[in-house]
């Protein structure tokens, strides 16, 4: 009986010590994202070609770009994927962040109900597209998350005079699929980046009633953690995704991602 004991202790041992070298820190690239780049779609095509280049395993956490950034600032991760270019900077301003490369683009949109009561549609600048859904005061869906698309919300809402608030104005705090999924419970009105917007498209009957105005533009940028802040984060890994989302293979599969036929993004690296 002793004998069994301890050849079944071995084995044990054995398999806590394969496991462990599986599961090493150097094999894990841990990945901080807004959830637009998630509900996408694109994460589940990009990312596993990258696992396989370097056979390791690429651990996302999809959350709104604030918290994407802060999560990088305290060293929970490795990189960060996200588009707030404002905030971006100011992190890699304090020296939290490192080799900040553009990766791709799409833009913001303004979707809606086909009724559209704010008459977005002959709207002539998102300002005042923006500026007639206050009028009327019909319902807006925020995210209201401190997100890249809520950074922009506000950014859009300050440039078009308008302080929203009010029971028309419903901050969610929530991602923009959920946004999306409120909006249309509600027939109301959000902003969305247009990414998300085509990977929804067959799941809600809100339409794009305004959208083409340059202050929509939506940029993505990678980051590395600065190692010299946070001596724990995998580095080596960090700069090989972003030579990888930069580089040719990751550029093609961006260019070449599409839902229902329509382009999501458009890479900005080559």
């Amino acid at each position: 009986m002793k004998k069994i004991l301890k050849i079944v202790w071995g084995i044990s041992v054995v398999g806590l010590m394969v496991f462990a070298s599986n599961s090493s820190a150097s094999d894990v690239l841990r990945m901080s994202t807004t959830t637009s780049t998630e509900n996408s779609g694109l994460l589940a095509v990009l990312n596993p070609a990258f696992e396989a280049q370097h056979n390791i395993k690429l651990e996302v956490i999809a959350v709104g770009t604030g918290k994407a950034l802060r999560m990088g600032a305290q060293g929970d991760v490795d990189v960060v994927f996200v588009h707030a270019p404002g905030a971006e900077l100011e992190y890699v301003k304090s020296g939290d962040f490192i080799d900040r490369k553009a990766v791709m683009h799409n833009d913001f949109v303004l979707i809606g109900p086909d009724k559209d009561p704010a008459t977005l549609a002959t709207a002539k600048t998102v300002e005042e597209a923006l500026q007639r859904i206050a009028d009327v005061e019909a319902t807006f869906i925020s995210r209201g998350d401190d997100s890249g698309t809520h950074k922009k919300e506000r950014i859009l809402w300050k440039k078009a005079g308008v302080k929203p608030a009010g029971g028309w104005y419903v901050e969610v705090g929530q991602g923009m699929g959920a946004v999306l999924n409120i909006a249309n419970e509600k027939q109301a009105y959000a902003l969305t980046d247009r990414g998300t917007q085509i990977a929804f498209a067959d799941k809600v009957s809100l339409k794009v009633l305004f959208e083409g105005d340059k202050e929509l533009f939506n940029p993505y940028h990678v980051m590395a953690v600065n190692p010299k802040k946070h001596e724990g984060v995998n580095n080596d890994l960090a700069m090989k995704y972003i030579q990888f989302v930069t580089g040719p293979e990751g550029q093609g599969i961006i260019q070449n991602f599409r839902k229902g036929g329509q382009q999501l993004f458009y890479p900005d690296a080559q």
